[in-house]
């Protein structure tokens, strides 16, 4: 596909990209991303930088010099920069393409051209070739030139954690077995009917006989009554009867396929069907040991989605929120409000078990800048506060026992104390995040497209907020520069 990093030669209908007039009176957080952009566009050695990253990711397997026109590289990094730096969907992004002039203006597009190219579909098929590990790189160089706008911000950052949620409905295992159950059916059909095997003509009422299990069961949990247990395990019982014989002839279906040597598209069929039994099964049997014989399941052995199966079951104590299923993501803001180091957690581990290597890879990315430090008290353990002792100057990091909670704030210095109360400054970050850049709720599918969101709504955020550096140095009265939050 024929790509360019940008557009070299100047167009009759349309500004410079350096020349392109924003509205600084208005509010609208479109304006300081714009002019982010903008400076990124200007400065060539960081311009260079991220085109080039770019590039590698699009073309990595194809030439760039034959083929159709694809969407040229600046495009996608401005994209990539809007689409979660205004909280867009893919829709709303195509529309702003077409009909917002500044937006245009910064994409280089002329009021003469075509935008017949930037369909919805194809921006999100552009945007998702991008990896996690560019659009990580990309952050570093963003951070890295808004640190040299405001020198002393390297040498301070606040840390928390957070749980974006994953794009799944509310999971219970008789909702997920039918999830399954609706998933696999039909792929055995098709198989049965490549096959010219009978036996699937009726699983129209197969599957709705299911889908009736799953609503009685659903009503029983909400009810109040006390005989519920009883028949919550009769309905239970029941469904996983069905789907047992469900999930058997499918399993023959696939071993007679496979007997008499399947084709390629057959193969997929047989490999898809064993997909989802096999998920299927895995919610069976947690619910055969939950309910039936009254385990306490661990959330390791859990699946909270079938389609979505990286999703973790949180308990955090937050108001409102007991449970959350999503993954947790750790982020550290520095004293310019940049978000200058980020981490998707696995899903087994807690804060405190990655707190101290995540802190030493934010101090390479500071180049050894960092003097001072502050985390939650669920970060802390008294080897972990030595090690980061090691690795920062300056650390605030506070005891869970109450007891040695109120030890340390009595005895510790007017420093750690200025230091701690600026720490709660991270969940008005954290806030804007999930508010502002769509990190409430993750929208792409599997878990690369999890990473890959997390760095988008991250580089959405750090290029806001170097227009916002920008216009605080250059018109700081304006509308668009005002900003009530203070950064670390």
């Amino acid at each position: 596909m024929v790509r360019k990093p940008y557009q070299k030669q100047q167009r009759f209908d349309c500004s410079p990209i350096a020349q392109v007039e924003l509205n600084l009176e208005s509010r609208d957080e479109i304006v300081p991303v714009l002019l982010g952009l903008q400076y990124l566009y200007t400065n060539a050695k960081l311009r260079t930088k991220v085109v080039q990253a770019v590039a590698a990711d699009l073309n990595q397997d194809s030439r760039r010099d034959v083929g159709r026109p694809g969407i040229d590289d600046w495009h996608v990094v401005v994209l990539a920069a809007v689409r979660l730096g205004c909280n867009l969907d893919y829709d709303k992004l195509q529309d702003q393409v077409e009909n917002h002039r500044r937006l245009r203006g910064i994409m280089g597009i002329g009021d003469w051209q075509d935008t017949d190219g930037f369909t919805f579909r194809r921006i999100r098929d552009t945007i998702c070739l991008l990896k996690p590990e560019t659009i990580s790189k990309i952050n570093q160089a963003i951070v890295t030139a808004g640190q040299s706008i405001a020198p002393d911000a390297s040498s301070t950052v606040r840390a928390d954690s957070f749980v974006i949620e994953t794009n799944i409905h509310y999971p219970t295992e008789s909702s997920l077995i039918y999830d399954g159950v609706r998933k696999f059916i039909p792929f055995c059909v098709e198989l049965a009917q490549q096959l010219e095997t009978t036996g699937w003509r009726q699983v129209g009422h197969l599957v709705k006989k299911i889908k009736s299990l799953k609503q009685q069961i659903g009503r029983i949990a909400a009810s109040k009554s006390s005989r519920k247990k009883e028949a919550l395990e009769s309905r239970y019982r029941d469904l996983l009867q069905r789907v047992a014989l469900l999930l058997e002839r499918a399993k023959s279906l696939t071993n007679e396929a496979k007997s008499l040597g399947a084709s390629t598209v057959t193969l997929s069929l047989i490999t898809t069907i064993e997909h989802w039994t096999g998920l299927t099964e895995q919610v069976c049997d947690t619910a055969r040991r939950r309910v039936l014989l009254g385990e306490s399941v661990p959330n390791c052995d859990k699946l909270f989605s079938l389609f979505e199966t990286h999703t973790q079951l949180y308990r955090r104590g937050k108001a409102g929120q007991p449970n959350q299923y999503g993954r947790l993501a750790l982020v550290y803001e520095d004293g310019a409000g940049f978000i200058s180091h980020y981490h998707l957690m696995a899903r087994d581990v807690r804060d405190q078990d990655v707190v101290v290597e995540q802190t030493k890879l934010a101090q390479k990315k500071h180049a050894g800048e960092i003097h001072t430090a502050s985390f939650d008290r669920g970060f802390y353990s008294a080897e972990n506060e030595s090690n980061l002792q090691q690795i920062i100057e300056d650390v605030c990091v506070l005891p869970r026992a109450p007891g040695e909670y109120a030890q340390r704030i009595k005895n510790e210095s007017v420093k750690f104390h200025r230091t701690r109360l600026h720490h709660s400054g991270i969940e008005a970050a954290i806030g804007v995040l999930q508010r502002g850049n769509g990190l409430k709720r993750c929208r792409d599918r599997t878990e690369l497209g999890f990473e890959r969101y997390l760095g988008l709504a991250i580089l959405g955020r750090n290029i806001h907020t170097l227009g916002k550096l920008l216009l605080s140095k250059q018109r700081p009265n304006a509308s668009a520069a005002q900003c009530k939050r203070k950064a670390a």
